[in-house]
């Protein structure tokens, strides 16, 4: 799968698009606009209440299964001290984490432990979860991604358009991807685990293509870091070339990873026509603003400059996941978790990040029905 375009001349964020901070609709007259759908320039950041979230139900050994590697991952955990380990159990908090790594290993118990260790020391290392923001904001000047809108199981629409290209391949580019990753994690609802990708090739050439280096390392990362994480690959406008490129970098993509990917599919049957952007047939007429954009998904995500978050009082907070980033504000407003809260889990997840842990999880992780 590639998700950038290269470009050899970059080009430059738009003159002429009116912020309108805060407001969902702006100016209707803008060029470009559909009839009778006003402009908005904001984010669509919470899943609707009616998505369809599945459950998932394990049987009573992979349930102990997936305790079993938990404990595992509880024994090569970062020492207390490390400035590092509030990051790392909050990840191994996640009340589903472990799941998905059993399943990415097809419950194959020596695999999931080589798995989430390697993700464990990859984090340590590239430290996904403090990315700054400053550091990636200028590869998205132009709007080459955008996080905003749901699909039907409540899935975040992460809409990559390589079209909009504006710096050449570099480092940067992949922290990136992995940034958006992260957001993704941030704004799904509780229960959900997996984002949509949804790649638009209009507007690209052949010279423009990514090159196989710069999508094997994408791929490498999403195949081995965010295990399980791909919900559904979505891809429209393919250019001519595309097939050829698709089918040469196929073998570097995991299989079931593979088949989640759909050509021009009928977005009606995935995504409601109110968190869809109208350029493919939706109802929202979304224009992207720099400026309007980054400013409210950082705010969103409760992002500080140094890539760590904030609580309500601008205090440093590690914020709970798995459960989405709303909920984790949710709990500062309701009072419960702590306004200064460093850590509310532990890393062997016996105390999960969240204020009501075993209800958090139960959706994610349940016995199957005795047969």
């Amino acid at each position: 799968m590639s998700f950038f375009s290269r470009s050899s001349t970059p080009k430059t964020a738009g003159d002429g698009a009116e912020a309108a901070a805060g407001d969902a609709a702006a100016d209707p007259k803008a060029a470009g606009d559909e009839p009778g759908l006003p402009v908005t320039y904001s984010i669509i950041a919470v899943a609707p209440e009616d998505s369809e979230i599945p459950t998932r139900e394990y049987t009573d050994n992979q349930l102990a299964d997936i305790e079993d590697l938990r404990e595992y991952t509880a024994e090569i955990t970062l020492p207390e001290d490390d400035e590092y380990y509030p990051w790392e159990a909050r990840f191994l908090a996640d009340p589903m984490v472990h799941a998905r790594y059993m399943r990415a290993a097809k419950w194959h118990m020596a695999d999931a432990k080589k798995r989430i260790k390697a993700t464990l020391e990859w984090r340590r290392e590239y430290r996904p979860d403090l990315i700054e923001p400053g550091e990636v904001e200028p590869e998205n000047e132009t709007g080459k991604i955008v996080l905003s809108g749901f699909d039907k199981q409540g899935r975040p629409l992460l809409i990559m358009r390589p079209g909009r290209q504006n710096t050449k391949e570099s480092p940067r580019m992949v922290r990136y991807t992995v940034w958006f990753l992260e957001r993704c994690i941030d704004l799904m609802p509780p229960g959900q685990e997996q984002l949509v990708i949804f790649l638009d090739y209009a507007s690209i050439s052949f010279s423009e293509r990514t090159s196989m280096q710069m999508s094997r390392t994408v791929l490498h990362i999403m195949a081995n870091h965010y295990v399980e994480r791909l919900g559904r690959g979505i891809i429209v406008n393919a250019p001519w070339f595309f097939g050829a490129f698709f089918s040469a970098i196929s073998p570097f993509i995991d299989p079931v990873s593979r088949d989640k990917v759909r050509f021009n599919p009928d977005l009606d049957e995935l995504i409601a026509a109110d968190q869809l952007e109208s350029d493919y047939g939706g109802q929202v007429n979304f224009k992207y603003d720099h400026g309007v954009y980054w400013k409210e998904l950082a705010d969103f995500c409760r992002l500080a400059p140094d890539g760590g978050r904030l609580d309500s009082q601008g205090k440093p907070w590690v914020a709970p996941t798995g459960l989405g980033i709303k909920h984790a504000v949710d709990q500062l407003a309701g009072g419960e978790e702590s306004e200064e809260s460093t850590l509310a889990g532990t890393a062997n997840g016996t105390k999960e990040a969240t204020a009501e842990p075993e209800a958090a999880a139960e959706p994610a992780v349940t016995a199957a029905p005795a047969a």
